[in-house]
């Protein structure tokens, strides 16, 4: 008895023939006739499966499997954010009774079904083609039919199954080059906001360490200087529990002795601040905007104008880098103010302001709003698209920080992404919970990978 061949089987079964046949009869006489089969053949897309699996949070997130006809197999999991952005690219839930509606059952299944019969042939090298594709089958401004974590899953997966058949490292086949820069880590070793249960309403504090000589040593640096923020802490009392970004979340009264923790610590740990750490400060100022007005705690609001003030005071008095969402994501006056006022000295960060987003960047652009980019590849959907706004803030003068979500899992495609992309910069939370920690051992592994054919970012971003 002769079983009977799937849809979708005879589909690769006749492409693959197709094939054969072409270079058998075309290119009989060709030296290239390998590398047609290898390029035509051997890395089209022979299989897609999609899957729920858990975030960091012990939410439903997606995971994608994309197999190449040579057997390589390219696998990626999808963030997901817990403070987001108006404008980000539309993650699909299920909304049901499970799991408090954030299942992703929808999502998996146009995974499994459409998205698979739509690049099931198609050559996993055209990264663009392959993006664009699936864009268009989405048909939405921000990809709410298919939802965006279905499409990203896809084009991560996509990207690493490639990097694969290749044999190459990721990052390499995202962009081979001759120098690779290995990022500063922005560190978040006090949580507040969105990310904990205390009174601070400032979402993240940073450390940078930016005197370091390697990427493996700037590590060193912030896991010793975590330490001994969690031994300053115990020693007076406060809860050492850790909030979504593995930093920890005491119940601090102000942002001055959140920071004069950091500073204590950096000095307990031998290092001097600003000669060897600068901070950083993720405000996620929208979340804090009702109504005109922002609300920094149950008694205390300011408009933009006094929160401009409260930003120009507080870099004046700590050594602070870099200040990430300090406004409301359509407070665009406010954003070219502050801009004007310290853009100069300190890197104004768009990340609900921009989301990743070429057309948002570029009205930035247009009103000086800001001088650096946030990129989270979930927010936007695509590798492509991720790379097309990177471009476009490198053209434009803007730096450009490659970040993870408060929802993460195991993998470490950013690493990847930083380093291919020279960003400089890296931000993936603290020195615990293994969902950060995976993202800078990738990256100590990609440092030895390079043997000393790269350097660290250093304090080059502070110019």
């Amino acid at each position: 008895m002769v079983e009977s061949c799937p849809p979708e089987k005879r589909t690769n079964d006749l492409f693959l023939f197709s094939i054969l046949i072409f270079s058998k009869f075309f290119l009989v006489n060709s030296k290239n006739e390998q590398d047609v089969i290898d390029k035509f053949v051997m890395t089209s897309i022979n299989n897609v499966l999609g899957r729920q699996i858990f975030d960091s949070r012990g939410n439903p997130t997606i995971e994608v499997d994309v197999t190449l006809n040579d057997g390589s197999l390219g696998r990626a999991a999808v963030p997901s954010g817990a403070s987001t952005g108006a404008y980000e690219a539309h993650e699909l839930r299920d909304k049901t009774k499970i799991l408090s509606g954030k299942t992703v059952k929808k999502a998996v299944d146009y995974i499994n079904s459409e998205i698979k019969d739509l690049v099931s042939g198609l050559d996993a090298s055209e990264q663009i083609l392959i993006d664009t594709k699936m864009i268009e089958l989405d048909g939405t401004d921000n990809k709410s039919r298919l939802g965006a974590n279905a499409i990203l899953g896809v084009s991560l997966a996509v990207s690493r199954a490639q990097a694969i058949s290749e044999k190459k490292n990721l990052f390499e086949h995202i962009n081979s080059i001759d120098n690779y820069i290995l990022p500063v880590p922005m560190m978040n070793l006090i949580n507040g906001g969105a990310h904990s249960n205390n009174s601070l309403f400032i979402q993240e504090f940073m450390i940078m360490p930016i005197s370091a000589e390697t990427f493996n040593h700037a590590i060193v640096m912030g896991s010793e200087i975590f330490h001994s923020l969690r031994d300053l802490l115990s020693n007076d009392g406060y809860s050492t529990n850790v909030g979504d970004e593995g930093g920890v979340a005491p119940d601090l009264e102000s942002t001055e002795e959140a920071i004069s923790y950091l500073s204590k610590s950096i000095e307990k740990a031998g290092y001097k601040l600003e000669d060897d750490i600068v901070f950083a400060l993720d405000i996620a100022a929208s979340e804090l905007f009702k109504d005109g007005k922002y609300y920094l705690s149950k008694n205390e609001s300011k408009d933009t104008k006094e929160l401009i003030k409260l930003w120009e005071d507080i870099v004046k008095k700590y050594p602070i880098f870099s200040i990430e969402d300090p406004l409301h994501e359509d407070d665009w006056d406010g954003w070219t103010d502050l801009t004007n006022s310290i853009g100069d000295k300190t890197q104004i960060v768009g990340d609900d302001l921009f989301v990743t987003n070429s057309n948002r960047l570029k009205m930035g652009i247009d009103k000086k709003a800001a001088n650096s980019i946030l990129i989270k590849v979930n927010q936007i959907g695509t590798v492509t698209e991720t790379l097309d706004t990177i471009n476009l803030a490198k053209n434009n003068n803007y730096s450009y920080i490659i970040s993870h979500r408060s929802g993460e899992t195991e993998d470490t495609f950013i690493s990847d992404l930083s380093v291919a992309t020279n960003s400089g910069q890296i931000k993936t939370g603290s020195m615990t919970r293994s969902d950060r920690v995976a993202k800078y051992n990738q990256l100590i592994r990609i440092e030895e990978a390079l043997k000393g054919k790269s350097q660290y970012a250093g304090n080059s971003i502070l110019k």
